[in-house]
Order: C-alpha cells, then sequence, then structure tokens
C-alpha cells in the first residue's frame, strides 16, 4: 500500500484530461507531484504501444486513440470492494493496495493497481500494474448521498476525537491532523481540477483531511484507553472510513458521473 493515494488524482485529473478541460502535461504534473515519477507495466492484451515501464504521460497519450475515455475511482478494503467489479484477481490486487483504478479503452475496461517503484537506493515512483477488469459498471455513488453520509459519520464519531484542545489520549500527529480539519486551505492532495461541481470539491477536500486523520488515528496506540475505548474506537474508526472512502469516490468521480 502506497504512503500517498495516487488513485485519486489519477482519476479526477485523468478524466479532466479527457474532457479538455486541462492538457495532457498539466493533468500527469498533478498526479505525480506528492508521488514522483509513474509507469505503467503491459497491457493484459498485449498491445505493444504499452510495454512495461513506460511513462504515464507517454501511456496516457497511446491510450487515447485506443478508445480510452473514462477513468473510475476504487477504494476497497477487506470486506467492502468499493469501485470494484472483478474478476478475482484484479479485486485481490486492489484491495491489497487499497486502491485502483477503472480505465474505460473501447468495449473493454482495464484495472490500474498501484503500487511502489524503487529502484536503487533514491529513486522512488509508482509503477501501475493493469489487470483485465470486468466489462460492468460499478455500483453508482450519489455525491449528495455521499455527502450526507459523511457528515452523519463525522457527527458521530464526534465523542471518538472529544475536543481538539484535547490531547490527552492522542499523538502529536493525531493532533496535528485534527487541527487541519478547520482550515479548508489546508489539503494533503492536489485536489480536484476544473470540471467538477462546487460540491465535489468540498466534500473532496473534506474526505481528504479526514482520511489523514482516520489513517493516523488507526495507527495511533491510543494511550490510556483501555480495553472498552479501543473497542468502541475501532468501530468509530471504521464507520468514518467507510463514509470517507465513499466520499472520495462519489467526489473524484463525479466528473464521469460515476
Amino acid at each position: 500500500m502506497l504512503r500517498e493515494l495516487s488513485s485519486a488524482p489519477l482519476t479526477a485529473w485523468g478524466n479532466a484530461w479527457l474532457s479538455g478541460r486541462v492538457g495532457l502535461d498539466d493533468a500527469v504534473d498533478a498526479v505525480e507531484r506528492n508521488t514522483g515519477p509513474h509507469v505503467v507495466g503491459a497491457l493484459p492484451d498485449g498491445d505493444p504501444l504499452i510495454t512495461a515501464g513506460t511513462p504515464l504521460r507517454a501511456a496516457l497519450a497511446g491510450l487515447r486513440p485506443r478508445g480510452l475515455s473514462a477513468f473510475r475511482l476504487c477504494l476497497p478494503v477487506p470486506g467492502d470492494p468499493l469501485g470494484l467489479v472483478g474478476p478475482a484477481e484484479l479485486n485481490k490486487a486492489a484491495i491489497e493496495a487499497r486502491e485502483a483504478v477503472l480505465v474505460r479503452l473501447g468495449d473493454r475496461q482495464v484495472g490500474l493497481v498501484p503500487g511502489e517503484d524503487r529502484r536503487g537506493s533514491s529513486y522512488v515512483g509508482v509503477l501501475w500494474t493493469p489487470y483485465p477488469a470486468v466489462d460492468s459498471m460499478p455500483e453508482p455513488l450519489p455525491l449528495a448521498d455521499a455527502e450526507h453520509r459523511l457528515t452523519l459519520a463525522v457527527r458521530e464519531s464526534t465523542d471518538l476525537f472529544g475536543r481538539i484542545d484535547d490531547i490527552a489520549p492522542w499523538g502529536p500527529e493525531v493532533v496535528r491532523a485534527l487541527s487541519a480539519l478547520r482550515d479548508a486551505e489546508r489539503s494533503p492532495t492536489p485536489g480536484l481540477p476544473p470540471g467538477h461541481p462546487p460540491r465535489a470539491h468540498r466534500v473532496a477536500a473534506l474526505a481528504d483531511r479526514l482520511a489523514v486523520v482516520v489513517h493516523l488515528a488507526g495507527e495511533d496506540p491510543g494511550r490510556g484507553l483501555d480495553t472498552a475505548q479501543m473497542r468502541a474506537r475501532r468501530e468509530a474508526l471504521r464507520l468514518l472510513d467507510g463514509a470517507v472512502r465513499r466520499a472520495r469516490v462519489a467526489a473524484y468521480c463525479s466528473a464521469v458521473g460515476g
């Protein structure tokens, strides 16, 4: 699993490029901004145009004439294959990575699963491994419903986090992430490009910040909590994580109605 989510920016900026709202260079720059260079593995059908290690920019340009028409975000976890359509090989890889992108190519779909591309002692980037995907649409996630569910999950989790000023049970990284929730200008991701509705920008910004909180809180040992409190915290984090993932999928896919 990557430290930085790569599938969300590829989905949003890829669709913005396909719609003509941003150029290819701007789209790839946004995708690679926090994660280094991206390369794509060989396609499942052995298309000679995309060989193993093709830079993302060249891969996207080459796939456009082959019917590249949409990107859709998947944010699955064990027990919740959010956005996936199968088959089992793709689902397994995507769940392990906790993210993937469904790519529409003419009359078929390909799943791209990101992983770390480390070479030598200093080069770190992202490698997208292609998998055959079932040619069907994932379950639609209406943006309004996802926003409502996220709002409810935040309210229900209030007791979990307590007041932001009450830092006793939390480590400093969690406290900083909680404080960042107050600042709409601070975002851990490149955000959405032009072409997405205002609601999508709002939902994505909040969900991206909450995702950082969920990740850090999940790793925090929970100093001073007893067994019952730890159990309650895990359940609250699970519910909040589900709402955050759905909100991100709805927001980042909103330009393609997914």
